[in-house]
């Protein structure tokens, strides 16, 4: 951290003048963001209606072939709610959701926070076990699966609780226009949908703050996901915070959109910031480098969600036409590195970077409203930043039990207080949600929320993000449950124990996967067969680059492994003894790392 970032009364002072122009948007976003009451009746659904009738003709959603006005975009979802209504979808419902990035995935979300149903968005990239257990996990009575993601859903179909009915199918295409033809055993949500009503359902003006909206998948420690519970009451919150606090949109605006829908950067960050102004989301499959400013130019694009992975990208590219005189100015995501901040900024013109700091399941959220350079931003919510012993894995605690709060510009671990008005939804599972609340934290009877996040106070309300702690680290815009690698890696003959950790490589945004092991007695590393396991099991961001032999595998009192010492020598072959090995971007296989091939890595020889 450099001195300059600590934020002191009188840079806050500098800042107020740009700020006090959007006063007006200011007091609503703290209106929605302080409400308490979890019995009002406010929603996505209510959020989007409203723009409807502020902007019926403005764009709300649009991609390489479609441009929905609010209306059109209205309607559409009213027709998706009453199709799922009569085949029994109502208020409380869990409806799987497995659609890649397309218009029809926010259709079908809108449809079913308009009936006060439950959106279980699964992530696109899980298949197999992982996949048939995060459907289980919540149990859908519904499933909504697009055509590109049939294949994937019916290999575990058999395995999945109630997937043996209402199974609805959305073609590959412009399914408004196109409804395509569903396969033997499945119904065309589309067909069922295109003679329905259009008009605003009545459900909709009942759903309150305190329904459930989202489901969403994270990682677990068990080493598959587990589901957190997102409220319309966060996503109120959101509206109010992102929307109208921090980016304050308005119906000229476009907000480009390639992160994945399964996402809450995409599905409560981005859209509600989008609804907030009335401003359009067009929307993009996948990431691409190469189409980023193509995008850009063809929609004009003021604003684009981001993660810090995407953001390295762009900066690695070589400058292109396109680039220059974009129409972006503002921009809004988390991950951005302090490296690469005012660099990114500069070369593309941005004049405010909206960061922010937020969970699917926590109860707090961090916004740069006042665009701070390096900062997460500014919370309303009560929260500390204690003091965290890395070795032995646990906040510091007083003789007396009570933890204590670091100094200005020191890192440690940040809690967020629960409290009536600022409530922990938590996770489907109660265990899960009693495993991350703190007690007694600075006097008898408190709660707090334990984020799992190292973070830095800054001053003035503001935060810096620090690390990750605990079972996930993230590389490539993704959490990886290490638990999960180190299950995968523990199926492989000739393991024995497998610790997995995250380690930096210069010039990338988070961390890759290592894998520290120790095998059987007599057993040998079998490189081929070992990259082609991890490929077969682990979605391509999981997947450990760098590997340790181990001779013995130390642990903690409670018989976690010791990981501090394991990461503080990462891949360097002048820090580790043992056998090394790494896998290149590109290859197959690992091959064995040395002095030289670590000082290619290190100076940037290979992306990875």
């Amino acid at each position: 951290m450099r001195n300059t970032d600590l934020i002191s009364f009188a840079d806050l002072i500098r800042r107020l003048p740009a700020t006090l122009g959007r006063l007006p948007r200011l007091l609503r976003g703290l209106y929605y963001t302080a409400m308490r009451n979890r019995e009002k009746n406010l929603s996505l659904a209510w959020a989007l209606e409203l723009a409807c009738e502020r902007y019926p003709e403005r764009p709300a959603v649009m991609d390489e072939r479609r441009r929905l006005s609010y209306t059109a975009f209205n309607a559409w979802a009213n027709r998706l709610a009453r199709a799922l209504q009569a085949e029994g979808v109502s208020h409380g419902s869990v409806v799987a959701v497995m659609l890649e990035n397309r218009l029809e995935v926010l259709a079908v979300l809108a449809a079913l926070a308009k009936l006060g149903a439950v959106g279980a968005l699964l992530n696109t990239a899980q298949r197999g076990h992982v996949l048939s257990h995060s459907l289980n996990l919540v149990k859908p009575s519904h499933f909504v699966i697009g055509e590109e993601l049939h294949g994937a859903f019916e290999e575990v179909r058999s395995e999945v609780h109630n997937a043996d009915q209402h199974c609805y199918w959305l073609a590959d295409q412009d399914t408004l226009s196109q409804p395509g033809q569903a396969p033997a055993n499945w119904q065309n949500l589309a067909l069922l949908a295109r003679d329905q009503a259009e008009t605003n359902l009545p459900s909709s003006a009942q759903v309150r703050l305190k329904d459930p909206c989202f489901l969403i998948y994270t990682s677990g420690t068990t080493g598959l996901p587990k589901a957190s519970i997102l409220s319309h009451g966060k996503w109120i919150k959101a509206y109010g915070g992102f929307g109208h606090c921090g980016l304050g949109l308005t119906s000229e605006d476009v907000l480009y959109l390639t992160l994945p829908c399964y996402h809450n950067n995409a599905v409560t960050v981005c859209w509600s910031s989008a609804l907030a102004g009335g401003a359009a989301i067009a929307l993009r499959r996948k990431f691409s480098t190469s189409h980023f400013w193509q995008d850009v130019a063809h929609y004009r694009a003021t604003c684009f969600g981001y993660i810090g992975e995407l953001c390295r990208y762009l900066l690695n590219q070589p400058p292109c036409p396109e680039e220059r005189n974009n129409t972006l100015t503002c921009m809004i995501g988390n991950g951005l590195r302090p490296a690469i901040w005012d660099e990114f900024k500069t070369r593309f013109g941005i004049e405010r970077v909206m960061e922010f700091y937020a969970s699917s399941e926590g109860n707090i959220g961090f916004t740069n409203i006042f665009n701070f350079d390096n900062t997460v931003g500014f919370t309303p919510a009560p929260y500390a930043i204690v003091r965290y012993d890395l070795e032995n894995d646990r906040p510091v605690r007083d003789k007396q039990g009570f933890m204590a709060k670091v100094e200005k510009g020191e890192p440690g671990l940040m809690l967020s207080e629960i409290t009536e008005k600022w409530p922990f939804d938590g996770y489907t599972d109660p265990a899960k949600s009693a495993a991350v609340t703190f007690r007694d934290v600075f006097k008898q009877g408190d709660a707090w929320f334990n984020t799992g996040d190292l973070m830095r106070d800054i001053g003035f309300s503001h935060a810096q993000f620090v690390d990750r702690l605990g079972d996930t680290f993230r590389w490539k815009g993704e959490n990886v449950s290490t638990t999960e690698v180190e299950n995968a890696l523990g199926a492989f003959p000739g393991i024995e124990d497998a610790v997995v950790y995250g380690v930096e490589i210069p010039g990338t945004n988070g961390r890759c996967g290592m894998a520290a092991l120790r095998l059987s007695c007599g057993a040998e590393l079998d490189q081929d067969a070992l990259a082609a396991h991890l490929d077969r099991e682990l979605p391509p961001y999981a997947a450990p680059l760098f590997v340790r032999l181990l001779q013995e595998v130390e642990t903690t009192g409670t018989f976690k492994y010791k990981k501090a010492d394991l990461k503080k020598a990462a891949y360097d072959p002048q820090a580790v003894h043992e056998p090394l090995y790494a896998r290149l971007p590109g290859e197959p296989c690992f091959r064995p790392l040395d002095g030289s091939l670590y000082q290619a890595i290190q100076s940037g020889a290979y992306r990875f």
